[in-house]
């Protein structure tokens, strides 16, 4: 990818943290905690010390469907800083020296030279990205969202079939991105977000698949920074929890050849 232009470093970041319960945090201050779904907790439930994403403009009401995005989303609108990322509580970009979560020096040694810094890809390798998602999901909100991308912004359907067909991709839902990258992507994609909204029934959906556009906005990153030719420099991700990978790589294969 190109280097970003070396004259616009970013001297103020904050790295949302999207958390749904109480949680230990990094005590860089780049950090900022966010408490999720907060328009749907009872009184008392966020946690001192993390903002709220019902605070100014918001779509706080909408996480059940939306999941991490409604943290993104207050940021677009509400969030001043030179650079802005999302994390989740439990997962985070690694730092130099890979055991702890990243911190502000790290951030802004990749920012002097990309615009957008990126997990590394996640290979599924027997799987696309279409059929992965397929099998884990519902296929056919992926064939809506083909539609709506012709109709709305048909210069990123061929890279959106180019991802689709991908074995690879960046996931999570996580990235740090200087403001102007950051303001320029969340429009098109909370336009791209808020048409599937009109167009795909969840009515018959369990809990999880209903998380349908957090999930979608996953497989739509890359084809907005693919379209765009956007820099970006990947980082390691880290997990605060164990994670059972046995466990994992059975429950992948078993939606892979029995789900239908």
């Amino acid at each position: 990818m190109s280097c970003a232009n070396q004259t616009n470093i970013p001297t103020t970041i904050r790295i949302i943290v999207a958390a749904h319960k109480p949680y230990k945090m990094p005590e860089d201050p780049a950090y900022l905690p966010v408490f999720v779904g907060s328009s749907l907790k009872s009184a008392g439930t966020v946690p001192t010390g993390f903002a709220r994403d019902d605070a100014g403009e918001n779509i706080s009401e909408k996480n059940p469907s939306y999941c991490e995005l409604t943290a993104v989303y207050w940021a677009w609108k509400n969030l001043d800083a030179d650079a802005i990322g999302l994390v989740h509580y439990r997962r985070h970009f690694a730092s130099s020296v890979g055991t702890v979560p990243a911190n502000w020096q790290d951030f802004t040694a990749l920012l002097k030279n990309y615009d957008v810094i990126l997990p590394k890809k996640r290979n599924y390798f027997i799987e696309t990205t279409r059929s992965q998602y397929a099998h884990a999901h519902h296929g056919k909100d992926l064939d809506i969202t083909r539609e709506v991308i012709a109709e709305r912004c048909p210069e990123f359907l061929k890279v959106f079939d180019d991802v689709m067909k991908s074995t690879a991709g960046h996931r999570f839902n996580m990235f740090v991105m200087k403001r102007p990258v950051f303001q320029e992507y969340c429009g098109w994609l909370f336009g791209i977000l808020s048409e599937l909204e009109k167009r795909i029934d969840t009515t018959d959906y369990s809990a999880n698949d209903k998380r349908v556009f957090g999930f979608i906005a996953e497989r739509l990153l890359d084809v907005w920074i693919e379209t765009k030719g956007i820099s970006y420099a990947e980082m390691p991700v880290i997990h605060l929890e164990s994670q059972n990978w046995p466990v994992k790589a059975i429950k992948f294969l078993c939606r892979k050849f029995f789900r239908r």
